[in-house]
């Protein structure tokens, strides 16, 4: 833990030199993919040439490489096999979005997420209990895709992540996956709250919306008042997806526990992007090392179909962005559609 937490401390020092080194890490990896050849990615070496050779896309613009991908080829977006695609909400043309994963995203992104809200509420809380329960980490579900004739997995990335976590990581999570990633939402509300009121839970994870709904159940299921009394060493929750500030005052009441910590992130299908790292601020730290080249379109810009973007070092705090980012998953300057306010930046916030 200690050891992370000082790579978090070298980032926020370095942040321009880290993001430079993970763009040309991206490119040199892809440079060989079908991508990578038709953008020159063997010649770039820095930010302009990276912006000069590759347009700023979206999922349209993506898809026709994501679905080719889907049908079972490889090496074209990114280097290594792409078995997983998480689903996401919809675009103008498709139903849903599919969203590469790669082993890659999901060890230097996800996981590498998931380590660092442990490490920073074990900072911030030096008197944690959390390796000495369990933890509720709500997941949605995966399917077997036969798109074009050939199988690939897809689903909620939660479900993705889960369903490839070490088998280690089973000893401190509950329920086990035939529970948690079960299809039909009310089967699955039951039977989580059935396997998990008499366990040690020590922590939660998961979208406000759906976590309320299994607190509500458990509470129905163990006939107590609180969630306190069902779980009384329960002391966090790490939060994110959507606005929590519409929940807070609901889950205050259900938990009924003042002392519970509540920890906030920024995760979307595409990425992990922030996390919260201090006890008195609701500010989010953009996580610079995880696979993942940022940068920022100014709002002036947002319409254009062939947008300006500025790096890190070059964004001002208290302005509206969209984010533009680049991934260990093959998603290239690919514009995320979520718009951020930079509070600090230094570090970046």
């Amino acid at each position: 833990m200690k050891k992370r937490m000082h790579q978090i401390e070298l980032f926020m020092k370095y942040p321009f030199e880290v993001q430079n080194e993970w763009l040309h890490k991206l490119t040199q990896s892809a440079k060989d993919t079908e991508w990578g050849k038709k953008h020159d990615y063997k010649n770039v070496f820095n930010v302009e040439q990276f912006k000069n050779n590759v347009p700023v896309q979206d999922y349209e613009t993506l898809k026709p490489f994501i679905d080719r991908v889907r049908r079972g080829e490889q090496n074209i977006l990114w280097h290594t096999d792409i078995k997983w695609f998480a689903k996401s909400s919809g675009t103008t043309n498709d139903k849903s979005k599919y969203i590469p994963v790669s082993t890659e995203s999901l060890d230097d992104c996800h996981y590498n997420g998931g380590r660092d809200m442990i490490a920073i509420h074990c900072s911030l809380n030096p008197e944690t209990q959390l390796f000495t329960g369990k933890n509720l980490a709500l997941a949605g579900s995966l399917v077997t895709d036969h798109f074009g004739g050939h199988e690939s997995q897809n689903g909620d990335l939660s479900a993705i992540v889960i369903n490839n976590l070490p088998v280690w990581a089973e000893f401190f999570r509950a329920p086990d996956l035939s529970i948690a990633l079960l299809e039909k939402w009310d089967e699955k509300l039951e039977k989580i709250a059935k396997a998990t009121m008499n366990e040690n839970m020590v922590s939660l994870a998961g979208v406000p919306s759906w976590m309320l709904l299994i607190m509500k159940r458990v509470l129905e299921e163990s006939g107590k008042k609180s969630i306190a009394e069902v779980w009384p060493n329960l002391e966090v929750y790490f939060h994110g997806g959507v606005n929590f500030t519409p929940y807070k005052e609901q889950f205050k009441t259900i938990f009924n526990k003042p002392d519970l910590n509540y920890l906030e992130l920024y995760n979307a299908t595409e990425g992990f992007f922030g996390i919260q790292d201090q006890r008195n601020s609701d500010e989010l730290l953009l996580m610079l090392d995880y696979g993942i080249f940022y940068e920022f379109i100014p709002v002036s810009e947002f319409e254009k179909e062939f947008p300006n973007t500025l790096s890190l070092s070059q964004v001002e705090a208290d302005v509206n962005y969209a984010m533009v980012i680049s991934t260990t998953a093959g998603l290239w300057r690919y514009k995320l559609g979520d718009t951020i306010k930079f509070t600090s930046i230094a570090p970046f916030r």
